[in-house]
């Protein structure tokens, strides 16, 4: 039975290891792409930013930030060709995950300004706005 309680143990600890590696790797990928930004840091440069709403279609109708442009993760490699590389993007959806792949994947494709909402479309605090169509 002991054996079998530091087997557990070691078990266990390679997972959390392996977990705490995951999230540590995901937090340098992040840095070196751009990053997270703040409400306030997200409003002050949208301006001269392209703002992406990766989330789907509907729920892009029902509320997005004002400004923002639709163009769903699950497009996003058919139609990035239309967005500038030249201009900072800024990302964001319901899952900070997405994001993160979405950025990444700009990266790869020679976008150098890649900036994300911080706890995504929830968070937002600013001025939303609603699909006409």
């Amino acid at each position: 039975m002991s054996s079998f309680l530091i087997v557990l143990d070691i078990v266990l600890l390679v997972i959390l290891l392996g977990i705490g590696g995951i999230w540590a790797w995901n937090k340098i990928q992040a840095k070196s792409i751009g990053g997270e930004m703040t409400n306030k840091e997200f409003k002050e440069g949208m301006r001269k930013a392209q703002i992406i709403d990766l989330r789907e279609k509907e729920p892009f109708k029902r509320k997005h930030i004002d400004g923002a442009r639709n163009l769903p993760y699950t497009m996003l490699k058919y139609q990035y060709g239309e967005l500038r590389s030249d201009l900072p993007v800024y990302l964001y959806s319901d899952s900070n995950t997405i994001t993160l792949r979405a950025a990444r994947f700009l990266k790869k494709k020679g976008f150098v300004s890649i900036h994300w909402l911080k706890g995504g479309f929830e968070a937002w605090d600013g001025r939303t706005k609603k699909s006409k169509y």
